[in-house]
């Protein structure tokens, strides 16, 4: 019966041995997630994404789903082998278009609302990138990356591929498709000849073709048709590498005599937001000429006026990032971090007044508002359940269309706390404990520190946190976990953000030890069976703690820079190193000697595990081979994992659960004293 039982659970078996909890670490990898939703003009009905995990093929397949008057949705999309994406109602609500490859690059597909077959609207040789319909619904802009010249082409075919950094790049412009429902769908039913004519000359119906909208030696990111539909406004940047960002502008261009138009052209970044009702203004975030710091300083919020080509400063003493979703006729919608909640915010621009819309969820993600009426859909979450999909009136009471968190209903998921310590050098420290179930306030625990990335990112209570660290099957194994929102994380206002500047690794080990200080005198911890882990920003802290204490009996390094000279000379974000460090290596040696973990790798005695994706390019993998080999060097026992084919994130579903037992053994083995030679295979 065993057998059998296997034979029909082959996963479920699998992940039980040596797991020894009551949820899998392939159905905790299988939990499925929704997110964008968007609202009909009209209100009616809501479209949202939903992913889900696709084992037979090791990927994540995203479909759209939709929702009529907050009844019970219902899948809409299903593309074979790809996810459907950027889900968008037509402006007469008669359909939702999306994004999807069906074999012949990503092209704009058109469904009904009442469901049918989805239909392809575009033909575009190098594929969609992203697109938005203009208010009359005739026409839709798109962007695409510019197709290989001809020059490329002989160049590549005679000397074969090679780059020549930050000049081999693509740039992204806009390109206008218009839209006939009665063409599409006459396109094709008659044969079409290039070279001659015959009996059905003149009837001959082809899907549209794209005109070009912008060129030039620019790229364009986020834009927006104006209400009249006459004007996009989109953020101009000088190419599509990430740190050309600072010196992006706002530009408007006009839809029918493609001039261009620099609206917004501050030294450092500017970037478009929402246009205003009228189409008289639109608001815009920037950096003004801040080039040194706006990586952790807020972004700065104003409105431009159209006509007097005047800018104002919205919101100057609210401190946090302002993202704006909307500008309707009352006013700007903009969500924001507020420690460890995200709340929706109504700024009126007239008096500055800002008013929390109140929202009955602890994180707000996603928001949208219907164009024709008083409604809107936005995603969240409580702290103990999952992210589900709302629609609303505007400042009505919700209606939950999802119960996705009824997936975990009957799991042992963790008690979160949310608790608060000083500090080394005072600063107060917030983070999220989490307990087993049956927590014994007078037993202690082992303690397993997960830290996160960023280093403005910021942890909240969560049922089942996930990545690669098995947080909800420690604290079940019997374990308490520690996520500290260390100092620069987010939500915790600029001043916070700004105190690891010049002081990353020192300050955040600070706030890691001494949180695991302020545990320790609560007598809730066993200090001789404690782990520490985390990856990208969280990785470098952790690897900071290898070279820098002695208090863990494990660490595990993800994605995590351990020489801040090597990063600076190979990460595809160098801006983020001169802005933390204030300086380049050659300005400032000893800045980067302190705070690099190398620099003190002779004192490393704990066992570490590296963990990094083969291809990053965020934080390149040279920097987990120099932490590998000095450990090795020391003697300090050290296992360096390399995953095949990704970049700064595992993104498919069976490297995860790969990198979820490396770390699930690794702990055991030196937390728990629990040796396993290797995961398992049957």
């Amino acid at each position: 019966m065993r057998t059998v039982f296997c034979l029909v659970n082959l996963l479920l078996c699998f992940s039980s041995f040596g797991q020894n909890s009551s949820v899998s670490f392939e159905k905790w990898l299988s939990l499925k997630q929704v997110a964008n939703p968007v609202a009909s003009r009209d209100g009616h009905y809501t479209a949202f994404t939903q992913t889900t995990t696709d084992w037979a093929n090791n990927s994540y397949d995203t479909e759209i789903w939709l929702s009529q008057d907050g009844k019970e949705p219902y899948q809409l999309t299903r593309t074979t082998k790809g996810s459907s994406t950027q889900p968008r109602f037509t402006p007469d609500g008669h359909f939702v278009s999306f994004l999807a490859d069906r074999g012949d690059k990503t092209q704009i597909y058109l469904i009904p609302v009442i469901g049918g077959e989805a239909f392809v609207i575009t033909k575009d040789e190098d594929g969609v990138g992203t697109y938005e319909w203009s208010p009359t619904g005739k026409q839709i802009a798109y962007t695409k990356a510019e197709p290989d010249s001809a020059q490329d082409k002989t160049i590549r075919e005679r000397y074969g591929a090679f780059s020549v950094e930050n000049e081999t790049f693509r740039q992204n412009h806009l390109w206008l498709v218009n839209f006939n429902y009665d063409s599409i769908l006459l396109a094709g039913q008659l044969p079409c000849y290039k070279s001659k004519k015959d009996s059905s000359a003149g009837l001959c119906v082809e899907l549209p073709k794209a005109k070009r909208l912008t060129s030039g030696n620019f790229s364009v990111n986020g834009f927006a048709w104006s209400p009249d539909g006459n004007t996009l406004a989109f953020t101009k940047v000088p190419n599509p590498l990430l740190p050309s960002s600072v010196h992006s502008d706002v530009a408007l261009v006009n839809v029918a005599s493609g001039q261009l138009t620099i609206a917004v052209n501050n030294p450092s970044s500017d970037e478009f937001d929402a246009w205003s009702p009228d189409g008289k203004q639109f608001v815009y975030e920037s950096a003004l000429s801040d080039s040194v710091s706006y990586y952790y300083k807020n972004p700065r919020l104003f409105v431009y006026d159209v006509a007097t080509k005047q800018s104002k400063e919205l919101a100057g003493d609210f401190d946090e990032q302002k993202s704006v979703v909307d500008w309707r006729p009352e006013g700007i919608y903009f969500t924001a971090l507020q420690k460890t909640k995200s709340n929706l915010f109504l700024l009126d621009p007239s008096t500055e007044r800002i008013k929390p819309m109140g929202e009955p969820v602890d994180i707000v993600a996603g928001v949208s508002f219907s164009k024709n009426a008083n409604t809107l859909a936005f995603s969240g979450r409580s702290y103990e359940g999952l992210t589900e999909v709302y629609t609303s009136a505007v400042g009505g009471a919700p209606k939950k269309i999802t119960n996705l968190s009824a997936q975990i209903a009957g799991w042992n998921t963790p008690v979160n706390e949310i608790i608060q310590w000083k500090s080394k050098d005072g600063a107060t420290i917030e983070g999220i404990l989490l307990k087993p179930r049956n927590f014994d306030p007078s037993k202690k625990y082992p303690l397993l520190v997960v830290i996160h990335g960023g280093p403005t990112g910021v942890d909240r209570p969560d049922p089942t946190p996930t990545y690669v660290y098995p947080i909800m099957q420690w604290c079940e194994k019997g374990a308490v976990v520690l996520r500290v929102n260390y100092r620069g994380s987010a939500g915790y206002g600029e001043k916070f953000r700004a105190l690891n500047v010049k002081n990353l690794g020192v300050g955040d080990t600070w706030d890691v030890l001494s949180g695991v200080d302020y545990l320790n005198k609560r007598g809730l911890i066993d200090t001789s069976r404690m782990g520490c882990m985390g990856w990208s920003q969280g990785g470098y802290i952790s690897a900071f703690l290898t070279t820098h204490t002695h208090l863990f009996k494990a660490i595990s390094v993800g994605a995590g820079i351990s020489n801040w000279v090597t990063y600076y000379v190979s990460t595809d974000i160098t801006p983020f190193t001169r802005q933390y460090l204030q300086a380049t290596p050659w300005a400032n040696a000893a800045i980067y000697q302190k705070t690099s973990p190398m620099t003190t790798i002779n004192q490393a005695t704990t066992p570490t595990l590296i963990q990094h994706g083969e291809l990053d390019r965020r934080v390149p993998i040279s920097n987990a081979y120099e932490l590998y080999r000095g450990l090795q060097d020391r003697g300090v026992p050290s296992k360096l994992i390399v995953y095949k084919g990704f970049g700064h994130g595992i993104t498919k579903p069976k490297e995860r659960l790969a990198a979820i037992w490396h770390n699930w053994l690794w702990f055991n083995d030196y937390v728990f004293g629990e040796k396993t030679a290797a995961i398992p295979t049957e």
